[in-house]
């Protein structure tokens, strides 16, 4: 077989067909395989004549197909999917070619995959994808890890294909191994968190000011006007306005409550914690799909009391608006913390405004405040929170009366709002003067002579708690 494919992709259900056909699309002869060639004839009958393709049935065919350097991309489901197919193709492949993983793989196992390869003389490029499968066709947005060399090879055909916002790609080289995948995983950590947020949002507006869906869906229509413009509020108001066909009745009512997740959430919980970032708001985004799930432990609930009722304040609509902006604003900056805590810990050399760049489109999170986050970037490269950014702060200052109130009418009627609460006890622990940490300190110290530091001086301390007048000595 000719080499005429300046780029193949193997492993053709919905995102990667839509993939192969993007890059067609952009004018690249692209190669496509699937371990079952049904499904690569199927591409080529119903798309072919959207731009060149070359149909290989096996990887043989498949690989002898690509030009050299050759790029090849996977797209399989992570795990050990994903190291099997790597091993078939890597086997067949020579010095400076390319594997492109574009799935949801763990950060940790790009990372390995890409000091294996890297042995072997072969580009291992972890890539984040995000948009779906309309993002993949029509422009998604890309966060490609690996090497320098890789990315100057691979960019130009990434940025052709991504979204774009004001004529700029939705694509940047993110950092090296593993880099690209982490910042992925944590765009879809702060997206459970926006989906929650949004979700308590309809949820306060329901059933503290009692609007119809309908009347919901014109709320948020009209803050997608606003500083919430973004795509979630947008297709928000798209699901609370469908009527179910067959009830006559809102469709949101008749949709189980039970929401699922494909694990990318809990990876992010996970990976907070050994970084020791306080990820609050995304964790609790992520318990809440996962409580949302248990029929048994809700059932054993209910029928407990409650909260008390009280009538909703005229402006509630506003302060809610207030309360989500405030929550969404801390969201994010605990994923710009992160993935900061995660570039110090992997020597990786992320530039935080081009994160916030490419996620102006394509991407699911994608919101018209991003471009203020990358400016307030590129003003200070060294910001370590947005909260320290004027703009931002004058904000948060402006909403967290009506932020309170809200939370505290959801806590009086009994209402769960986690990811509300969690912002703002966010908010309040890290302004706070002082906290509680030194007490538990010397609780640490007392049952197991952890030590702790003092204020007014030097060093580490350890009190004899169990001895007459427990004098301290230094650690």
């Amino acid at each position: 077989m000719e080499a005429t494919a300046q780029i193949g992709v193997t492993g053709l259900a919905v995102m990667g067909r839509n993939l192969a056909r993007n890059f067609a699309r952009h004018g690249y002869t692209v190669a496509v395989h699937n371990r079952t060639p049904a499904r690569t004839r199927a591409l080529i009958e119903e798309f072919g004549h959207e731009g060149s393709f070359v149909p290989a049935e096996t990887a043989e065919e498949f690989v002898a197909a690509l030009q050299r350097p050759r790029r090849l991309m996977i797209m399989v489901k992570a795990g050990d999917a994903t190291d099997a197919v790597i091993e078939e193709f890597a086997a067949l492949l020579e010095p400076g070619d390319m594997i492109i993983d574009g799935g949801n793989a763990h950060f940790a196992d790009t990372r390995r995959r890409e000091k294996a390869l890297r042995e072997r003389g072969l580009h291992f490029v972890g890539t984040g994808v995000s948009g779906g499968e309309e993002g993949a066709l029509h422009g998604p947005s890309i966060m490609p890890g690996g090497s320098a060399e890789s990315y100057a090879v691979l960019g130009p055909m990434f940025e052709a294909i991504s979204a774009k916002v004001d004529g700029e790609p939705c694509c940047t080289h993110v950092g090296a191994d593993g880099a690209g995948h982490f910042v992925k995983m944590v765009h879809n950590g702060i997206e459970y968190a926006d989906m929650q947020l949004i979700a308590e949002a309809y949820d306060l507006l329901r059933r503290v000011a009692g609007y119809s869906p309908a009347e919901i869906a014109e709320v948020f229509r009209t803050w997608n006007t606003g500083r919430l413009d973004s795509y979630l509020i947008e297709i928000t108001a798209e699901v609370l306005a469908h009527t179910d066909p067959e009830t006559g009745g809102p469709f949101v009512d008749v949709v189980a409550d039970a929401a699922g997740q494909k694990g990318t959430g809990r990876w992010t919980v996970q990976t907070a914690l050994d970084l020791g970032a306080p990820v609050t708001t995304i964790a609790q985004a992520t318990f809440a799909r996962a409580a949302s799930s248990q029929p048994a432990l809700r059932a054993a609930y209910q029928g407990l009391p409650g909260g008390t009722r009280a009538d909703a304040a005229e402006d509630f609509a506003d302060r809610v608006e207030q309360a989500l902006y405030a929550s969404k604003i801390i969201a994010y900056d605990q994923g710009w913390k992160m993935i900061q805590d995660a570039a110090a810990e992997y020597g990786w050399d992320i530039d935080l405004g081009d994160v916030a760049a490419i996620w102006r489109g394509g991407c699911i999170i994608r919101a018209a405040f991003l471009d203020r986050i990358r400016a307030a970037h590129a003003a200070n490269p060294k910001l370590v929170s947005l909260l320290a950014e004027e703009g931002f702060a004058r904000e948060i200052t402006g909403a967290q009366e009506a932020w309170r109130e809200v939370v505290a009418a959801a806590t009086r009627q009994g209402i769960p709002v986690p990811a509300f609460s969690a912002s703002l006890a966010y908010y309040d622990t890290l302004r706070a003067d002082r906290l509680p940490a030194a007490l538990i300190q010397g609780q640490r110290d007392y049952f197991g002579a952890h030590t702790y530091r003092r204020t007014d001086r030097e060093g580490s301390f350890h009190t004899r708690w169990a001895e007459p007048g427990r004098p301290e000595e230094t650690a």
